[in-house]
């Protein structure tokens, strides 16, 4: 009885180990990142004109604001990146870590100051 408990225990640690080395912590650093870029690039654009629904004062909806941020200066290297993070996500769920990793690189590359 002991030797299973023993073995058990072995396997929980090793699981949380594999967890713990995953993609999952680079993709949310990367992330992190992105969306720091993002708020740079957000930051530095003039702006548009205020649209007749802000005059209304209607609250902007995810698609609104999603619309007016493609419109940014500088925002193609943020949409490569965060389409690389969602290939990379997804190489994750498949335990492809080489997948994963090369993702990563896409994105941190997208990025990167030029």
């Amino acid at each position: 009885m002991k030797r299973r408990i023993c073995i058990f225990i072995f396997l929980m640690l090793s699981a949380s180990a594999a967890r713990a080395s995953s993609c999952g912590a680079q993709i949310d650093k990367v992330q992190a990142r992105v969306d720091a870029r993002l708020d740079a690039v957000a930051g530095t654009d003039p702006g548009a004109r205020e649209s007749r629904a802000a005059l209304l004062h209607h609250e902007p909806t995810p698609a609104s604001i999603a619309a007016a941020e493609r419109g940014l200066k500088g925002q193609h290297g943020v949409e490569r990146a965060l389409a690389a993070l969602k290939r990379a996500r997804k190489a994750e769920a498949r335990g492809d870590r080489q997948g994963c990793e090369a993702a990563l690189v896409e994105a941190r590359a997208a990025i990167a100051p030029k």
